[in-house]
């Protein structure tokens, strides 16, 4: 497979209309301090997991998944299940023999991970991403009541002879903006030790595929109108040592809900970073996603 060797920065964007992107353990959208809605990095990655397994057929190891019992494996039982029982008994010979294991596995690869189980190691992913802000101007969120088709089961309770109530929460508009980077150096001396590919353009062209797709294609009740936006990828060239700021800041989106780039072809039009990059690639619907200010020299994609 071809290796590949270029860092990378982008954003992802997701929209969600009347939805509810990433929930707390309440049930609401989540808040800042300042009332603006944000999600996790979890809440895309768990999208990208999703997409690799379900769509792409992908062996998928940080992923929740059941015994025959219904019951969630533990993380020694999740490897068994993945890669069979532990074949080493010496402690050094057996954290080689699960590194190079996991490491075949594209959601390890570039995300990383750290497994404390049976032998503890820590992978530094390629692929890092961050939270994600709502940069839509309105920050509104809404709640209703829906009624359980069963009766209340607590004998104790003045209503159990009434099926019960529920509440769903839900984000009128959003347009969530994660930042994200490629790095894959990250991985090249652990895949060394256990002889295995790094990073490749295979890998690359899943991940993109998911950043576009996977959160359009996890189709819950809960993420209906949750959907792939907009992914801005600007690739350096191998040889580059640029660092580039977060793209979240960088990104506004207007009241009329155009993507403004304005700031971002700012700074990649400074004469020391535009010598450093080798490409950028913008993919959205452009029936439906209107984009001003886009870099120069990029190449526009349908999503």
């Amino acid at each position: 497979m071809t290796t590949f060797n270029n860092r990378v920065y982008g954003a992802a964007i997701i929209k969600s209309i009347n939805s509810n992107y990433n929930a707390d353990f309440s049930g609401q959208p989540r808040k800042l301090p300042n009332g603006i809605v944000y999600a996790t990095d979890k809440a895309l990655k768990y999208s990208i997991r999703n997409y690799w397994k379900e769509a792409l057929g992908e062996k998928i190891f940080y992923f929740k998944s059941l015994s025959e019992e219904m019951s969630p494996r533990t993380l020694n039982e999740t490897y068994g299940f993945h890669f069979g029982d532990f074949k080493e008994k010496d402690k050094i010979k057996l954290r080689l023999e699960v590194l190079g294991n996991i490491l075949k596995c594209l959601d390890v690869k570039l995300f990383g991970g750290t497994y404390a189980g049976k032998t503890n190691i820590s992978i530094h992913g390629t692929c890092q991403i961050t939270h994600g802000l709502n940069k839509f101007i309105e920050n509104v969120i809404y709640s209703e009541q829906i009624m359980s088709p069963f009766r209340n089961s607590n004998e104790s309770s003045a209503d159990n002879t009434m099926t019960t109530l529920g509440t769903q929460s839900r984000l009128q508009e959003g347009h969530y903006v994660h930042h994200f980077s490629v790095n894959p150096k990250n991985i090249i001396d652990d895949a060394k030790r256990v002889n295995v590919d790094g990073l490749t353009t295979d890998d690359i062209s899943k991940l993109k595929e998911s950043l576009r797709k996977g959160a359009t294609y996890y189709d819950s009740a809960a993420k209906a109108g949750t959907e792939n936006e907009l992914l801005l990828w600007v690739q350096l060239k191998d040889d580059s040592n640029v660092v580039l700021p977060s793209f979240v800041s960088l990104i506004d989106v207007n009241e009329n809900k155009e993507i403004d780039l304005s700031k971002v072809s700012s700074l990649l039009s400074e004469s020391h970073i535009k010598k450093d990059i080798e490409s950028v690639e913008i993919y959205y619907n452009k029936s439906n996603t209107t984009v001003l200010g886009e870099p120069a020299g990029a190449i526009s994609y349908e999503l």
